[in-house]
């Protein structure tokens, strides 16, 4: 019983900390009010910012529908130009919410994925992250995500596929996003260390694997990891572009 009134009392300290998901779209629109949708009801974010990169689809639409059907909290609509990183600091800078959460469209929180962040925080965590698992069903992609999910622990880095999140006052005392076309999240992530070790939420986002079925998943694996290690080895950001700009 003291047991479970401690846990009680770490959770209702724990709900007084605001969220806010931020959702760099770029003609998402075959997925997104589902998306949408599971943000609210099964999420319950106190406030829902989606940065649009200049779709050319119904993305916009869709969320206008949701602005005006209704919903609570009213989604914030912010249109930029094109940049994940340019559209996740347009987004952050633009919340009120305690907790910054950084989402991908094709990205699919965990049961209660509010509540573990809201406690990670609440613990004296400053930023942390997910596990991560793919979608497909190849035995590689098993390989893959335990891949992922071991270099995250070992390195402290997070990459935007596992959901990053962070307290709003550290991001801006950070100054945020750096406008990189590349490695952005990266790069967010070596400054964040340097404050604390990330959290790291073992029940696991679900990411699609559209990327490596497309482009073929060994090739994307080594696409991917030259990338990073050229990045470790001092390449630009601005060259890795142009480079996965010909390569994907």
């Amino acid at each position: 019983m003291a047991v479970m009134s401690e846990l009680e009392s770490s959770t209702t300290a724990s709900s007084k900390f605001t969220v806010a998901a931020i959702l760099p779209v770029l003609n998402e629109a075959s997925r997104l009010g589902d998306y949408l949708a599971d943000l609210y009801h099964a999420h319950r974010f106190d406030e829902v910012i989606v940065v649009d990169g200049g779709s050319t689809d119904a993305s916009v639409e869709i969320v206008c529908r949701f602005m005006s059907s209704g919903q609570s909290p009213v989604p914030c609509l912010i249109q930029t130009l094109r940049g994940r990183a340019r559209q996740m600091r347009a987004g952050a800078d633009a919340a009120e919410a305690d907790i910054l959460v950084f989402l991908h469209a094709d990205t699919t929180l965990p049961f209660e994925a509010v509540p573990r962040i809201r406690e990670a925080i609440y613990r004296g965590c400053v930023w942390g992250r997910f596990d991560l698992k793919l979608s497909g069903r190849h035995f590689l992609f098993r390989i893959i995500e335990r891949m992922i999910n071991w270099r995250s622990a070992l390195s402290g880095i997070a990459t935007g596929d596992q959901a990053m999140f962070v307290r709003r006052d550290v991001y801006r005392l950070l100054g945020g996003f750096s406008l990189m076309p590349l490695m952005e999240d990266i790069e967010l992530s070596r400054r964040l260390k340097e404050i604390g070790k990330p959290a790291r939420l073992r029940t696991p986002v679900v990411t699609s694997s559209r990327r490596w079925e497309n482009h073929g998943i060994l090739r994307t694996v080594v696409l991917m990891w030259t990338l990073r290690f050229s990045y470790w080895l001092g390449v630009s950001p601005q060259r890795l572009a142009r480079w996965y700009d010909r390569k994907s």
